[in-house]
């Protein structure tokens, strides 16, 4: 008698058995995507702030240099600095790796007051000299965050990170 109530249909346990993992399976794709957006984000936010960081780093940087000693835009230190975390540079190219993927010179611009006299000149200048203090603005525009994931989290293009930075007196 009591095998017969346990093999019986409408026995409760019977009935619950594979429930659970119908619940699984229906839930897996849901969190899997979530956990893929997630990680996804937290990458996208992570290589913002190493480029923002590096802006920063480097305008810094290009506002220590005393004002008319700054070397041709090409060669410039802060430059090489956002791209590669250091200002070494040999025949005008910077040594080194690119700090994160997708990131070139070309998308990096530094704006002085030699490069950028009409915007950067922090005091009127008096014939034939330029202004005492060095105004440096740093600018990486259109870094391409690549996503690994695209289904959870699209890959997109950052808008122009920019920092400036004032010369210390």
């Amino acid at each position: 008698m009591n095998m017969r109530l346990r093999l019986s249909p409408s026995s409760s346990k019977l009935a619950q058995r594979g429930a659970a993992a119908i619940e699984l399976a229906l839930l897996t794709l849901p969190l899997a995507g979530l956990s893929f957006g997630i990680t996804e984000f937290g990458r996208a936010l992570h290589q913002y702030n190493t480029v923002a960081k590096t802006v920063r780093d480097a305008a810094r940087y290009q506002s220590t240099v005393a004002p008319g000693n700054i070397p041709p835009a090409t060669t410039l230190p802060g430059l090489c600095l956002a791209l590669s975390g250091s200002t070494a540079n040999s025949g005008g190219a910077c040594s080194g790796t690119a700090l994160l993927p997708g990131l070139t010179l070309a998308m990096i611009t530094v704006c002085d007051r030699v490069l950028c006299p009409g915007t950067h000149n922090q005091q009127p200048p008096t014939p034939g000299t330029l202004g005492k203090v060095n105004l440096v603005t740093v600018t990486v525009t259109g870094y391409p965050f690549t996503s690994m994931v695209p289904f959870a989290m699209p890959s997109i293009a950052f808008g122009p990170i920019s920092a400036t930075m004032v010369q210390p007196l």
